[in-house]
């Protein structure tokens, strides 16, 4: 059973939904998680989890919110295992600057995973991208916890 800490920040709620969708598939298939919404209070700390994911919106114009910049700098260390989601839209700064802020994130961690990417709503058939992302994570948690 793997341990994971699943910390999202959301405006519109499509990050928090995507963050739900990817616990739900992770208790499923029998691990432990704990859901912190980023700005609601101290992040639980990520040294008792075997892994952190961190979901995000891309704010402005590919900028990383100043609510995520502040969880980064609460945590204070980088934890090892982070993999990173993330939420935006496609009109605003096109396919250069979408989820742009989850691109940056994940390259700050150097996480081992590509970032999800979802477009506004995680519905509809993007609910089996970020299905099949979780799953990928779990594989490479496992990785990391047989090395």
């Amino acid at each position: 059973m793997v341990r994971i800490l699943i910390c999202y920040a959301s405006f519109s709620g499509n990050t928090k939904e995507t963050a739900e969708i990817i616990e739900k598939v992770l208790n499923v298939n029998g691990h432990t998680t704990i859901l912190h919404r980023i700005g609601s209070g101290p992040a639980p700390d990520p040294s008792r989890f075997d892994a952190m994911l961190v979901g995000t919106f891309t704010w402005g114009k590919g900028k990383t919110p100043e609510l995520v910049k502040d969880f980064v700098y609460e945590i204070g260390y980088k934890p090892p295992n982070v993999f990173v989601f993330g939420t935006g839209d496609t009109q605003f700064g096109g396919d250069t600057l979408f989820c742009h802020a989850a691109e940056k994130l994940a390259a700050f961690y150097h996480s081992s995973y590509e970032p999800l990417k979802i477009e506004q709503s995680p519905r509809g058939f993007q609910e089996n991208s970020v299905i099949k992302w979780t799953e990928g994570v779990l594989n490479q948690c496992l990785i990391h916890l047989t090395k």
